[in-house]
């Protein structure tokens, strides 16, 4: 991909709107639509467009695997943790009221983690999901040169 100067060129300037939006989306999500997954697909899309252009191995040294599978198992907890925080603090698991001292902020920060929670989540999961598919079709490829 190296004699692709344009494609090159059009997805850095591509790549930085692509994950503002994806950060718009998730904390709009308490307002309208969009959150977390949405979110999290609009922000793995960033860097899977990162791995077409420029190469797997490239993407594996911007998002290893191991960060990102730790991403992932960290999202989970994020959500887990909220509705834990619920049960611990007197109310329902993810019931948000008794995250705060009023129901209304307590609400909107539950939901905020939550969302990010779920966002980081979905991400994650998207780019694992990606690598290891490309990492089968270069295998394959490789296999076929032969």
């Amino acid at each position: 991909m190296k004699h692709h100067i344009i494609l090159r060129i059009g997805a850095k300037l591509l790549i930085p709107p692509i994950m503002l939006f994806a950060l718009y989306v998730q904390f709009h999500g308490d307002y309208g639509p969009g959150g977390g997954f949405q979110a999290g697909v609009i922000f793995a899309s960033a860097f899977i467009l990162y791995g077409l252009v420029f190469g797997l191995a490239e993407l594996r040294r911007v998002a290893p695997l191991a960060v990102v599978t730790k991403l992932m198992a960290a999202g989970w907890l994020i959500y887990i943790g909220v509705g834990y925080a619920g049960l611990i603090l007197g109310g329902k698991f993810l019931d948000y009221d008794v995250l705060s001292h009023d129901p209304v902020s307590g609400q909107h920060l539950g939901i905020l983690l939550v969302e990010l929670g779920v966002g980081v989540t979905v991400a994650s999961a998207m780019l694992v999901i990606y690598q290891c598919f490309a990492a089968h079709q270069s295998r394959e490829l490789a296999d076929d040169e032969w």
